[in-house]
């Protein structure tokens, strides 16, 4: 097993990245940074490196612990990385994720013009005094 490896193909082996150029892209972007600063794809990893990756609503943080040769399967690869992010930003995200859908009872069938619009405009505006014309 090698002693380091480019941050590029770690990200990529460890399934964060679906494939190697996404996870040079994400790099270029400052996407993922070590010590706060953004790193390059060919920056190599060391063990113990700590990493910060911006994944859009949630900032993993993760320690590598070792070198897989190739593309890993995702059960084994917690074997070469321990995930410091904490718990509550995967609560909030699974919670934001919940509240983006709204519940409609089975059997009501698709909501009219009408209704859509309305709960457009709930979810997007939140305007009190829309909801309230929409009653009358």
């Amino acid at each position: 097993m090698p002693d380091s490896l480019r941050i590029d193909k770690w990200l990529w082996t460890v399934r964060f990245y679906k494939t190697r150029s996404l996870a040079t892209e994400a790099c270029k972007a400052g996407k993922i940074k070590m010590e706060g600063q953004s790193i390059k794809p060919a920056r190599e990893l060391k063990v113990d490196d700590i990493i910060t990756i911006n994944q859009g609503t949630i900032i993993r943080t993760v320690k590598v612990l070792g070198f897989p040769a190739n593309r890993q399967p995702a059960k084994l690869i917690l074997q070469y990385m321990e995930d410091l992010t904490p718990q509550e930003l995967f609560d909030r995200q699974k919670m934001i994720n919940e509240t983006r859908t709204e519940f409609r009872p089975r059997g009501l069938g698709r909501p009219t013009k009408k209704s859509r619009r309305l709960i457009d405009r709930l979810k997007h505006d939140g305007n009190q005094k829309e909801w309230d014309a929409w009653e009358e």
